[in-house]
C-alpha cells in the first residue's frame, strides 16, 4: 500500500513536472496556501474566538511549571541560606580559635596549658597549621556556597520575572479575547439591526401599496356615487314611449319646424 502511494506521488510529481516546469514548486505552494487561505476565511469568527480563549486557558500548565520552578528556587535557596550561615558561625569560632593559638605561640612559651591539660610547641604548632587548613577549606566552601546561592537568586528573580510577564500576557490575552467577543456581539447585532432595516423598507413598501389600494377604492367609490348631470335624458338606459311621439316632436319644434319646409322648398324651385 505505502509502495503504491509512493508511485502515485512520484507519477503526479512527474505530471506537474511536465505541465509546469521549473513553477511546478511553485504552483504547489501557492495553491497549498491559497486553499489553506480559503479554507481559514470560512472559518466562523466565534469559532476562532472560542480556540483563542482556549489557547489563553492553554497557557495554565507553562505558569504552573514556572511557579513550581520559582518554589524550588526558593526552597534551594533557603537551604543555601540555613549552610552559608551554619558555616559562617564555624568559620567564626574557627577563626577565634587559631587567633587564640597563634597568639600564644607569639609568647614563646615552653609549653602550652589548655582545658587542664599541657601542650607542647610542636603540638600547638601543629594543631594550628591544622585548624588553619581547615579554615581555609570552609573558606573555600563559603565562597562556593556564596556563587552558587547569587547564581540561585539570578534564576530565581529570572523566573519570577518569566512568571510575571506570562500572567501579564496572559492577562491582557484574556482581556483582548472579551474585547473580540464584545466586538463579534457588536457586528452580530448591526447585522441584525440591517437585516430589520430591510424588513422595515419591504413594509414600507407593502404599506404604501396597500394605501394607493385604499386611494383609488375611495375615488371608485366617490365615482359610483356622484349622481349624473341635472337634465340629461339617460337614452339608453330609460324605455321610449312612441304612442304620442308625433305630437310631441311637432308641438316641441313648431314654426322652426315649418320655417324650415319653406326654405327648402323655396330652394328646390331655383334650383
Amino acid at each position: 500500500m505505502i509502495k503504491k502511494t509512493l508511485v502515485t506521488f512520484a507519477g503526479l510529481s512527474l505530471l506537474a513536472v511536465l505541465f509546469f516546469g521549473r513553477d511546478a514548486v511553485s504552483y504547489a505552494t501557492t495553491s497549498f496556501g491559497w486553499m489553506k487561505d480559503s479554507v481559514k476565511s470560512q472559518v466562523p469568527v466565534e469559532f476562532e474566538i472560542e480556540r483563542a480563549r482556549r489557547m489563553v486557558k492553554n497557557l495554565v500548565p507553562d505558569i504552573r511549571k514556572n511557579m513550581h520552578v520559582i518554589a524550588q528556587e526558593e526552597v534551594e535557596i533557603e537551604r543555601l541560606d540555613n549552610e552559608i550561615a551554619r558555616v559562617e558561625k564555624t568559620m567564626g569560632q574557627e577563626k577565634a580559635e587559631i587567633m587564640k593559638l597563634k597568639d600564644d605561640l607569639a609568647e614563646k612559651k615552653a609549653a602550652y596549658r589548655y582545658n587542664g591539660r599541657t601542650y607542647t610547641v610542636s603540638h600547638v604548632k601543629s594543631d594550628l597549621a591544622n585548624r588553619f587548613e581547615r579554615y581555609k577549606v570552609h573558606d573555600a566552601t563559603l565562597a562556593s556556597l556564596q556563587e552558587i546561592q547569587t547564581a540561585r537568586r539570578t534564576s530565581l528573580d529570572a523566573a519570577r520575572q518569566k512568571l510575571e510577564n506570562m500572567l501579564a500576557v496572559k492577562r491582557q490575552l484574556e482581556v483582548d479575547v472579551e474585547q473580540l467577543e464584545a466586538q463579534y456581539k457588536l457586528v452580530e447585532v448591526a447585522q441584525t439591526l440591517s437585516e430589520r432595516n430591510i424588513d422595515d423598507s419591504q413594509l414600507g413598501r407593502a404599506k404604501e401599496l396597500i394605501s394607493d389600494i385604499r386611494t383609488r377604492l375611495k375615488v371608485a367609490e366617490r365615482l359610483a356615487n356622484t349622481p349624473l348631470v341635472e337634465g340629461e335624458i339617460p337614452v339608453s338606459a330609460c324605455e321610449v314611449n312612441t304612442e304620442h311621439i308625433v305630437d310631441q316632436v311637432t308641438e316641441y319644434f313648431g314654426a322652426d319646424h315649418e320655417a324650415t319646409q319653406v326654405a327648402e322648398a323655396d330652394t328646390a324651385t331655383v334650383q
